[in-house]
């Protein structure tokens, strides 16, 4: 690691790397919906797929993927697996992002999905 003019070290590759995935799990608007419900509260794959709106494989596809990426963690509770973010700091970030980026759709006439034409 090396030392940045601030003093801040900068991360190693490996978790630039780990980051990066995890931030390209949430690029789908799926998964970010999931973890913005899961932000709220546990909850089970199928109250989860109709809040969503999704279908319940797809619901339960993306549920895996979170949770082997750490974001997610599932319990049995008889014969339900429950869902739910064990990272505060995950749950931050969500509702951090998703909040500032609706407050701004409600107070600009610059439409949200600017972003994706300046990023990339």
């Amino acid at each position: 690691m090396t030392e940045n003019a601030v003093g801040f070290e900068d991360p190693p590759a490996e978790v630039l790397a780990e980051a990066a995935a995890a931030f390209g799990l949430l690029a789908s608007p799926a998964r970010l919906h999931l973890m913005w419900a899961l932000s709220q509260g546990e909850s089970d794959v199928t109250h989860l797929a109709d809040r969503v709106g999704g279908a319940l494989p797809a619901v339960s596809q993306h549920l895996a993927k979170l949770k082997l990426a750490g974001l997610v963690r599932a319990r049995r509770e008889g014969r339900r697996q429950v869902y739910f973010v064990d990272d505060p700091d995950v749950m931050t970030l969500v509702r951090v992002m998703v909040g500032q980026l609706t407050a701004r759709s409600h107070h600009t006439t610059a439409p949200v999905h600017s972003l994706r034409r300046t990023c990339g």
